[in-house]
């Protein structure tokens, strides 16, 4: 685990190691940039989600009252006003995902409006929502830890190293928004070929979980 002093330190060796062109780099605003900046790709934060699924997964398994909540949403916005008032009203994002329907999504998107058939909609709205979503939920890791700096830096400046030490575990112990994303891929939105591309598209978005109907997806039968 890449804590706040050991991110400061890696940076003071690169500085050592490359001499002059380094020079005007602060180690400890590197750091910060760093932790604001975790997830480097949708790849990392499904990989990472994932591992979260598994866990709650084998949690619920062994106990049905560990269930995880699921809040469907439209807007990267509201995904990231929803995690940050879970964090803010229950102290953690535990076991909280975000739902995206596909169709619902795809029409509510769609520049046409909605259309007679969800096979009729843009194949990437979905996917183009789930990189919306965790870059609104990275945004909102990167203002609360900025936050933290920043009252970091009253700290020191005030020689209260009680303090010091309190918001550094604080930022060393910090809770990402990032959670996992089930992402409906409908009934696959086209043939074999677009119902596969659009899964890859989804995961590489970040998505976790997607979960598709086994209906051909320009003839529905149901709408579930």
């Amino acid at each position: 685990m890449t804590t706040y002093q050991t991110a400061i330190d890696a940076v003071r060796e690169l500085k050592a190691k490359f001499g002059d062109t380094w020079r005007d780099i602060s180690p400890e605003d590197a750091a910060r940039m760093q932790l604001q900046n975790r997830f480097k790709t949708g790849l990392d934060i499904a990989k990472y989600t994932a591992a979260i699924m598994r866990r709650d997964m084998a949690a619920y398994d062994a106990d049905s009252s560990k269930y995880t909540q699921s809040l469907g949403c439209w807007h990267g916005f509201i995904a990231q006003q929803k995690m940050i008032a879970n964090k803010k009203y229950f102290g953690t994002t535990e076991r909280r995902y975000i739902y995206l329907s596909g169709w619902m999504v795809a029409a509510l998107r769609s520049e046409f409006g909605p259309l007679p058939d969800q096979s009729m909609h843009e194949k990437t709205s979905v996917p183009a929502l789930i990189e919306e979503i965790y870059t609104f939920l990275r945004q909102a890791d990167a203002k609360e830890l900025n936050d933290l700096f920043r009252a970091l830096n009253k700290a020191k400046e005030a020689g209260d190293s009680a303090k010091v030490a309190e918001i550094t575990s604080q930022i060393d112990n910090f809770e990402t928004h990032v959670v996992p994303i089930i992402a409906d891929i409908d009934a696959g939105f086209g043939n074999e070929e677009a119902t596969y591309l659009l899964a890859k598209k989804m995961i590489e978005a970040g998505a976790c979980a997607l979960q598709i109907e086994n209906q051909v997806s320009d003839a529905k039968q149901c709408g579930h």
